[in-house]
């Protein structure tokens, strides 16, 4: 049976970037696959003499069709993963006028946000039947890139987990499974000599876990983690993201974060860990 990943999401949100990525990791690319070919592709990869183990369709503009097609494939016993890409308007406004490239539902709407807007309301039913969303709004070229590489590494884990720190004030991320607020704790900000420092540093992180609501906070966090993780698995699920957020998403969610990585890891659950606004 093959091991299929399927690529969607909006027009300009990094699907051949994606697909650039995929293929430096080993996986054969479609690109731009017509629905209409899927069933067979699958079947020529999953032939026995393939050679083909793993396998990215990147979609091409029948997005819609492509839901039935994955849920047939599950039901032949492929393993599939559907990876929807996303991004905000005005970020692909500006890179569509970066790139000057027409967009593909330009001629049936009236200029560029609309047309952008139209293919997200198109494609909105299908997104939240996907099994994980990118939000590559704030990820160049590279930023997405290691993305990626901590993402389909790894082939052999079943459920991949992330704990990411974010800013309130950046905008909540649109990736995030489970969303923590810790911003209840006190604010390293407010000390001029942490100010500068991130949650990486050691002073912050003694400033942040030297509270004992950081304490109650991790460890209470952890047990139902543990308790919800196996469930997660269970049901199926390919990727969960917990996202901790403060307001800049420079100290305490970063402290907050790593100590909840480290435990999870410390009670043998592989886990990845980012910091999506700590240089901002």
């Amino acid at each position: 049976m093959a091991d299929v990943l399927v690529i969607t999401g909006l027009s300009g949100a990094g699907r051949s970037a994606t697909a650039a990525v995929l293929e430096d990791l080993g996986w054969y690319v479609v690109d731009n696959l017509p629905t209409s070919l899927v069933d067979t592709i699958v079947e020529l990869a999953s032939a026995p003499g393939s050679g083909i183990e793993r396998l990215a369709l990147v979609a091409g503009r029948q997005h819609l069709e492509l839901m039935p097609k994955v849920a047939r494939m599950r039901v032949e016993g492929h393993r599939v993963r559907v990876v929807y890409l996303d991004a905000s308007t005005r970020e692909l406004v500006k890179r569509y006028e970066a790139s000057r490239r027409r967009h593909p539902l330009s001629s049936e709407a009236d200029g560029l946000v609309e047309s952008i807007e139209m293919e997200r309301d198109l494609l909105e039913p299908m997104k939240v039947d996907c099994d994980l969303v990118i939000d590559t709004t704030e990820l160049n070229t590279n930023q997405l890139k290691t993305k990626l590489l901590g993402l389909f590494d790894d082939v052999r884990e079943h459920l991949q987990i992330t704990v990411e720190s974010f800013g309130f004030k950046h905008g909540l991320p649109l990736d995030a499974d489970i969303v923590l607020d810790a911003r209840f704790l006190p604010n390293p900000h407010w000390d001029e000599k942490l100010r500068p420092q991130s949650g990486l540093d050691g002073s912050v992180r003694d400033f942040v876990l030297g509270q004992a609501e950081a304490e109650v906070f991790v460890t209470k966090l952890v047990d139902l983690l543990g308790t919800i993780v196996p469930l997660y698995a269970a049901e199926g699920k390919s990727y969960l993201t917990i996202a901790v957020g403060c307001t800049g998403g420079r100290h305490r969610s970063v402290v907050i974060a790593n100590e909840v990585a480290e435990r999870m890891r410390t009670s043998g659950q592989p886990v990845r860990v980012g910091h999506r606004d700590i240089d901002r």
